[in-house]
């Protein structure tokens, strides 16, 4: 049985073209919650205001927490990306690195948590008008 190599070893020619790749996935991080942070805003303030007044304010006070939590959870990302960025940068001029699998599942399970959510918000939000 074969061990898996827990390190990518980086020759020192290829390390601009590493901290190039690391900041282009950073900046898609910073994207992404760039996204969240901009739908829990609309969530919040415009979305009731470009209903045309039609919003209980029943609506209103769900839809809240739910945006709040998007602007929390985009910022919680950014905070994550940072941190992952500051990491991979010092494992490239260290020449090894490493991937970080429980980040990508943290944040793919955050995501589908918070996507089901909104289905089933959506659901029983459709039923009750």
């Amino acid at each position: 049985m074969t061990r898996r190599r827990q390190h990518h070893e980086i020759p020192a020619e290829h390390r601009a073209q590493e901290h190039l790749a690391n900041e282009r996935t950073f900046l898609a991080w910073i994207r992404t919650t760039i996204a969240l942070i901009s739908l829990g805003f609309v969530l919040t303030r415009v979305g009731p205001w470009l209903s045309d007044h039609t919003m209980t304010a029943t609506a209103q006070t769900k839809l809240s927490p739910i945006g709040v939590g998007l602007i929390i959870f985009g910022s919680v990302v950014t905070l994550l990306a940072a941190w992952r960025y500051d990491a991979v940068n010092r494992e490239i001029e260290a020449g090894f690195v490493k991937t970080d699998r429980v980040l990508v599942w943290f944040v793919a399970t955050a995501v589908t948590v918070l996507s089901i959510a909104l289905i089933i918000y959506i659901f029983l939000g459709s039923g009750a008008q």
